[in-house]
């Protein structure tokens, strides 16, 4: 294993002259094709996800010693054990060029496989996301919460890193995240960054965000709502002064407030509902959709916490919030019909891509 250069991050193991040469090769091969993710089985072809589709990269199906050998190469002797024991490991790994893969391998039909994220260097500048203006009028408050939700792989920490990136680029604040795992490591800016990996820096995500707010933070970064301890422990940081973003998954904006609700225990429904009510400042929910380019767009609808928009939510009458969000333009509300139609008219996305997610979105709501 090869010592890394000071870039690497705390944690990360080293995909240097250790590791597999085929794995390597599949990796920069991937990188190549601009996929996601890189997915390992015995039996099947090398697939990458390449705009959101499946494809294979290699030929021939993986034997199960050869799926075992290219899935378990980055792995050290205690990780080897630990698969064996808990049956799936998840770590961070860097190559020679710097880059950055999140690893999940495991156990399935009696085999081992992996599944490998592919990594961006750095942040990507907020501006180059071409989100609605008021995702970057949300990193200049001081407080409040704002939250970026969606399903699986839409973007949702990428815009997140972004923000705290544009931040870290402008202002002199203290900024401490909760992840899980670290996957943008900030660069020295303006601000002090600092960040904690859940299993490795602190033990749960709302371990780390008790201390955090012990460690005088102007900005906490939480990876995911995923427990009402976490939720209370946020939304209490948020009501004190500081500026929280994190994620939630649901697949539309109306469920948001049924989300946090349902993590509540019984008797402590309301107390989420109003406190989020109080301090919620923004909720951008994305799809992310392929370009014509073969590329990737964030279609983007925006909600602010207006007035109007907290009453909504602290009276429970979420299915309001549609015909607010469609008058709310002048607040900075985006609707994601508007977002779509402005992605088919700068010649981004496809008219059949925005008819799919509109069709989608009238099948939720």
């Amino acid at each position: 294993m090869r010592r890394a250069s000071s870039s690497r991050h705390a944690g990360d193991i080293w995909l240097g002259s250790g590791a597999d040469a085929s794995l390597t090769e599949l990796l920069d091969r991937a990188r190549a094709l601009r996929a996601s993710d890189v997915h390992i089985a015995p039996g099947f072809p090398v697939f990458a996800r390449i705009d959101g589709k499946l494809q294979a990269i290699t030929d021939q199906p993986l034997t199960l010693s050869t799926a075992r050998h290219l899935a378990t190469a980055p792995l050290s002797e205690r990780q080897r054990a630990s698969l064996q024991d808990d049956l799936d490991v998840d770590l961070m790994c860097i190559d020679d060029q710097q880059q950055r893969y999140r690893v999940n391998i495991a156990h399935a039909n009696g085999a081992v496989g992996a599944v490998i994220r592919l990594l961006p260097l750095a942040p990507m500048p907020l501006a180059d996301l071409k989100l609605p203006l008021a995702v970057e009028i949300a990193t200049q408050r001081g407080k409040g919460l704002v939250l970026i939700t969606g399903s699986t792989s839409q973007g949702k920490t990428t815009t997140m890193a972004s923000m705290i990136d544009a931040i870290n680029r402008r202002d002199r604040r203290h900024i401490v995240t909760i992840e899980d795992p670290v996957e943008y490591v900030h660069p020295p800016g303006q601000s002090l960054v600092r960040q904690r990996e859940v299993g490795r820096d602190t033990q749960s995500f709302a371990t780390g965000l008790r201390a955090a707010l012990r460690q005088d933070p102007d900005v906490l970064l939480i990876g995911e709502l995923r427990d009402f301890e976490t939720i209370e422990i946020a939304l209490r940081a948020a009501a004190s002064g500081m500026l929280v973003i994190s994620t939630l998954h649901i697949v539309s904006i109306e469920r948001m407030m049924d989300r946090l609700v349902a993590y509540a225990p019984p008797g402590r429904e309301n107390l989420v509902r109003s406190m989020t009510s109080e301090v919620l400042h923004l909720v951008v929910h994305q799809e992310l959709l392929p370009t014509l380019d073969g590329g990737k767009r964030v279609a983007a609808e925006v909600m602010v916490g207006t007035r109007a928009i907290r009453n909504l939510l602290r009276g429970g009458s979420e299915t309001q919030l549609r015909s607010a969000l469609m008058s709310g333009s002048a607040a900075g509300m985006v609707t994601m019909q508007a977002s779509l139609d402005a992605l088919v008219n700068e010649g981004a996305i496809a008219e059949s891509i925005r008819d799919d997610v509109l069709k989608n979105y009238a099948a939720i709501n």
